[in-house]
């Protein structure tokens, strides 16, 4: 059956279409509280409205940055928000040419029952009127989270259906609504198998994935993917950053259909330049990607400014030109542009 038309069909597919521009990324600034909170505490800075809204203004006003951004990913909290000087941070991002977007999922996934403590992701439950909301107050695409560990006996064929049918369930809701899904099926990085393992799960679960889209009629041309790159366990050795892309792509062409038009990935625990360095190597791959291949991240565009910054006001121009070598490194990285820095 084809995907189900809704009044927003063309302003979806040109939103996506233009999240994906090649050059461009996303910034995901949607920690919540809790998990801004430990980045907070290991620089010493107290979790308050005040220092969220202080980093965030940093971010989203870097100078140089925006160009390098197609779209940030907002928490509730940020999306109302408005800067020092009155301004709201939607209006900011919108005059530097970039789409607002929200977290809309309800963070922390509960245990899926019947299962070894595999886990599911709540906020289905409302949320076609969040969306509306959110709509609204200005956002243009959305974000939903679900993760798969690996382990002996996981993940289980249960824990891949229900969290790829959740993550179609939520994307046909944010079509109604206005917003171009992001996709987000995650497998963790946690534990001590190797890169073969982790493409097997992952073609596995993109496959459950785009099998639930398809049922739930999403538009996929109105639609991004945030997967987790093909790599192996923390607990074991890495591997070169052409590997990585080897095994990635790979993955991503079995299963990913050529009318997605972008993949944005997610950085899943790796360092900054590692990120950069094998998004890079995907895009210098030589083989047919029917999608650009960009980034959306968090720690690995955010860590070093974080780190410089400190909650201390005169560190903020630093901080800033912290955050734009790793915007414009990741910017590079899209085009397979990117040189590592010699010293």
């Amino acid at each position: 059956m084809a995907s189900f038309t809704t009044k927003y069909a063309d302003e979806l597919i040109a939103n996506a279409a233009y999240i994906g521009t090649p050059g461009k990324g996303i910034l995901a600034a949607d920690e919540s509280t809790d998990t801004i909170g430990k980045r907070f505490s290991s620089v010493n800075v107290e979790n308050v409205d005040s220092n969220r809204r202080a980093l965030r203004e940093l971010l989203f006003t870097t100078p140089g940055a925006l160009p390098c951004i197609s779209g940030v990913i907002l928490v509730e909290e940020t999306l109302y928000q408005k800067s020092s000087n009155g301004t709201s941070f939607v209006d900011i991002l919108k005059e530097g040419g970039v789409l607002p977007g929200i977290k809309v999922d309800k963070g922390r996934a509960v245990e899926l029952a019947g299962t070894n403590s595999e886990t599911i992701t709540q906020g289905l439950d409302g949320l076609g009127e969040r969306c509306k909301k959110y709509y609204e107050a200005g956002a243009r695409f959305a974000k939903w989270h679900a993760l798969l560990k690996i382990g002996p006996n996981e993940p289980s064929e249960l824990a891949i259906h229900e969290n790829a049918y959740g993550l179609a369930r939520y994307a046909a809701i944010c079509q109604e609504n206005g917003l171009v899904p992001i996709v987000e099926p995650d497998v963790s990085v946690d534990g001590s198998h190797d890169i073969h393992k982790c493409a097997e799960v992952t073609e596995r679960f993109l496959a459950a994935c785009y099998k639930a889209l398809s049922d739930h009629h999403v538009m996929l041309e109105g639609t991004l993917l945030k997967p987790n790159m093909v790599t192996p366990g923390s607990e074991s050795a890495k591997v070169a950053p052409e590997v990585v892309a080897e095994y990635t792509v790979r993955a991503l062409l079995r299963t990913v259909p050529a009318a997605v038009p972008a993949i944005l990935f997610m950085s899943g625990g790796q360092s900054e330049e590692e990120a950069t360095r094998n998004l890079n190597a995907m895009n210098q791959l030589k083989t047919k990607k029917p999608w650009s291949l960009s980034f959306c991240f968090g720690r690995a565009l955010q860590q070093s400014a974080l780190k410089t910054w400190g909650g201390k006001e005169e560190n903020v121009q630093r901080a800033q030109d912290a955050l734009l070598v790793r915007c414009k490194a990741n910017s590079e990285a899209t085009l397979g542009t990117y040189n590592e820095p010699s010293g």
